[in-house]
Parts: C-alpha cells; sequence; structure tokens
C-alpha cells in the first residue's frame, strides 16, 4: 500500500499538492509555481491541517525567495492500526466544509482502516454508548499550558469524553506548539463566511440576510486532554513544564 503524498517539492518548479477539495471523487495535483498560487491553495483549503499549511506555507516563503532574486516532506504516518491496536476508526462529517466526510475517510479508505462516517452531532451519543475506547484528534495550535485550539466541535468532543470515561488525545507535531500563548485565552480565534452556514457552494438553505455565529476553532482545556502525542513521544500533565522543555521555552 503507498503512503498517501499530499505534498511533493519540485526543486526549481515549485510544488505540487494534492487538491483536497476535490476528494475523494477526484485526485487532482496542483503545480503551485507562484507565491499567490501557494496563497490560494491555502486560502482555498486545498491544503489542510496545520503541520501541512506549515510546510506549503514554508515552501511559498522559498517560492518568493526565488521570485526576489527547502525543506523535506511531511512526517510519515505511524497511527496504531498496523500494530493491531484498533479495530474501527470513527470520522465526524465536520462540516460546514465536510473534510471529514471528504478527507478522513479517503485517508482511512486507502491505509486499510475500517471506518464508520457519523454526522458531528452524533458523536457524543456514539461515546455514550461506549464503542469508543479513545477519542484522538489533532491541533492547530497549543498553548504553553496545554490547552488547544482546533477544528471547532473538539472542545465538545473532549467533554463527551470526559462524562463517559474515554481518554481523549491530541496529536500534534512540536511546530503546532506556541510558546507566546500562556493559555488557551491567547489563540486568537478565526471566523468564516457566515455563508458556509446557510448553504454549500452555490445552494443556499438558509434565508438571506440573516447572521451566522461561525468560529473556525473552539479551544479544549488542557485538563481535558490525557496526553499530547508528538513526534518526540507523548506529554503528560503537567503539560507547562513538560511543553517547556519539548520546545525549549524558558519558563
Amino acid at each position: 500500500m503507498s503512503a498517501i503524498k499530499p505534498l511533493r517539492i519540485l526543486p526549481g518548479e515549485g510544488v505540487e499538492a494534492l487538491d483536497q477539495t476535490l476528494l475523494p471523487h477526484e485526485e487532482r495535483r496542483l503545480r503551485l509555481r507562484t507565491v499567490a498560487a501557494v496563497a490560494e491553495a491555502i486560502r482555498a483549503l486545498r491544503v489542510r491541517g496545520a503541520p501541512l499549511l506549515g510546510v506549503t506555507g514554508a515552501c511559498g516563503m522559498a517560492i518568493a525567495g526565488e521570485e526576489r532574486g527547502a525543506g523535506r516532506e511531511a512526517l510519515a504516518r505511524a497511527a496504531a492500526w498496523r500494530a493491531g491496536r484498533i479495530d474501527r476508526c470513527y470520522a465526524t462529517e465536520t462540516r460546514p466544509l465536510l473534510q471529514g466526510a471528504r478527507l478522513t475517510m479517503w485517508e482511512l479508505k486507502a491505509l486499510g482502516v475500517p471506518a464508520t462516517l457519523l454526522p458531528d452531532a452524533a458523536a457524543a451519543s456514539l461515546i455514550a454508548s461506549g464503542r469508543v475506547g479513545a477519542v484522538v484528534t489533532g491541533a492547530d495550535r497549543i498553548a504553553a499550558n496545554g490547552d488547544a485550539a482546533n477544528k471547532v466541535g473538539t472542545y465538545a468532543l473532549a467533554l463527551a469524553a470526559a462524562r463517559h470515561g474515554a481518554p481523549f488525545y491530541v496529536a500534534a507535531p512540536r511546530s503546532t506548539f506556541d510558546a507566546a500563548a500562556a493559555t488557551g485565552a491567547d489563540i486568537p480565534i478565526e471566523f468564516r463566511d457566515a455563508a458556509e452556514v446557510g448553504g454549500f457552494g452555490d445552494r443556499r438553505w438558509s434565508p438571506a440576510g440573516g447572521d451566522a455565529w461561525n468560529p473556525a476553532f473552539d479551544v479544549t482545556p488542557a485538563d481535558l486532554i490525557a496526553a499530547i502525542v508528538t513526534e518526540r513521544g507523548a506529554l503528560r500533565p503537567p503539560y507547562g513544564p513538560a511543553i517547556a522543555a519539548l520546545t525549549g521555552a524558558a519558563r
């Protein structure tokens, strides 16, 4: 089984990125040769996930340097399925852009992992049913105290997991830690276009002119996180000293 390669660096020719807005129906790769093309791919979510966004942004900086005149590919997946520790993965659909339905399910299928898709609103009841042994999410930014910002809805998953005794883990690379953010309150929350809530693409199902609350992220407090898994190992509470040691930040 071949590994998924969402980004390839092409020396002297820019980068080649998998257009994730077209998955799972079409696997199209984009040749990004200019800073403008890289910026559009990030803005339109053609690339997704904090690590890949970081690598893509770094490539954009390299291209900018060439225009005015680079890095290794993303970390290989480990993950637990090959070791026989996972029976099934449950993926939430991740509205409004459906990254879970389109992308996570595609990734799990490509890796041969049995997977079940569920509506975002059904996650808490699934956890309550006892079918979920652990919850694992990513993170876009982690504060110095272990508070973690991720796709909106992650905090609700952490609360449900705590209520029903399922450990809640965050998986993120070292580049996700932000020593300048003392707590999650220091992490700015992006708000996306209200039109994403009232419809999808060219189709609208909510009355025109209505407002919407559409945060892209929420923050999960560190005391709900059982461990933060990084490429350097798993961090466990108390997170402050562990994160400081990982990032080399002075306390």
